[in-house]
């Protein structure tokens, strides 16, 4: 079980959630402690799992990534063996952003990006349909992203 987090904890986390490109120098100037106590804080909360990677995002359209769809996945069998398959080979497939468990409708609910629709015609055919237990897909292009990875509110 982890520690309770401090105001200080919490104001780091905020910080860097909004700008993970601070320094460690800069970050101890704004929550008001030495560097190498900012730098202990900031690996413990690497260590218990506060923080869980830090990366750059790059703009989509930048890489030919322009193209957002959302896909709905129902699999032919609601057992562990057949989640844990879909699951698997899922994870191989680096086109995939998320991929989430979900109730309703679906079983699963993918996050793909794609050049454009022409370039998702072909994930879908030769690697979507394919993939282990898929009974049936329903695809949703995104025509605009209002919210997108928005901070986390705590």
């Amino acid at each position: 079980m982890s520690r309770e987090l401090d105001r200080i904890d919490l104001k780091m986390l905020r910080l860097l959630q909004g700008n993970g490109r601070l320094s460690n120098a800069e970050l101890a100037q704004l929550v008001d402690v030495s560097p190498a106590t900012c730098h202990r804080r900031t690996q413990v909360l690497f260590e218990e799992g506060y923080i869980n990677d830090v990366r750059a995002m790059i703009a989509p359209h930048k890489v030919a990534r322009g193209a957002l769809v959302m896909v709905g996945v129902v699999l032919d069998r609601s057992t562990p063996e057949s989640f844990a398959a879909f699951e698997k080979a899922v994870t191989k497939l680096k086109f995939i952003l998320d991929c989430h468990l979900v109730a309703g409708d679906f079983d699963y609910f993918l996050k793909i990006r794609a050049e454009d629709i022409a370039d998702f015609k072909r994930i879908h055919g030769d690697q979507l349909i394919a993939l282990p237990g898929v009974r049936q897909t329903r695809t949703f292009f995104v025509m605009k992203e209002v919210v997108d990875n928005a901070p986390l509110e705590f």
